[in-house]
């Protein structure tokens, strides 16, 4: 046995975080979001906030954290808050077995906002084209696709997005807010 094997190491910091950026679905709604995966048995219910994706899970170097959030900063000062409507429920089967609460207002907004976040240091292809959403059911059974689907058929909520929100996989594989950039642009 030699001298270090007793030596405690300290564990050295990630070269790399996995990031998102998102629009949060604001209370009551999120909770609500939350039981219905949770219901469905979707196992990311408890990890992964209710959220319109502007950019997904993307790697990016701890050295690149700064200009990642000043890129985000500027994005944020570009644009105007804006109000989103959620209304009923959609699928992308049979492509992939997911089941949504659909955005019915504010989708324009976001398209601009995910093309501009996905620039500079964020800069990524994305494997399927953009479309916000709010995901509530995803690897389930079918029966549970067609629960979530039917159940929140009937589902508005209306809100004001004053800004959009980084967070870094934690990790468990949980999702924690890194920080929030305010909308501050000027009115379109």
């Amino acid at each position: 046995m030699n001298d270090d094997t007793f030596v405690t190491r300290r564990p050295s910091p990630p070269e790399t975080a996995v990031i998102g950026v998102v629009v949060a679905v604001p209370e009551p709604w999120a909770q609500l979001l939350v039981d219905w995966r949770t219901k469905v048995g979707d196992p990311q219910a408890r990890l992964v906030p209710p959220h319109v994706t502007l950019l997904p899970p993307t790697e990016v170097p701890a050295a690149d954290r700064a200009a990642v959030a000043q890129h985000l900063a500027d994005v944020a000062r570009a644009h105007p808050a804006f109000t989103m409507h959620l209304a009923g429920t959609g699928t992308f089967s049979p492509v992939s077995d997911v089941v949504f609460v659909t955005v019915a207002r504010g989708i324009g907004d976001c398209e601009l906002l995910a093309t501009d976040v996905r620039r500079g240091p964020l800069d990524r292809p994305l494997a399927y084209p953009y479309h916000p959403h709010v995901t509530v059911a995803h690897d389930v059974g079918p029966d549970m696709l067609e629960l979530a689907y039917s159940g929140l058929a009937d589902l508005s909520a209306e809100f004001r997005v004053e800004h959009f929100t980084e967070f870094e996989q934690t990790p468990t594989g949980a999702w924690a807010v890194a920080r929030e950039y305010p909308l501050t642009g000027p009115p379109r």
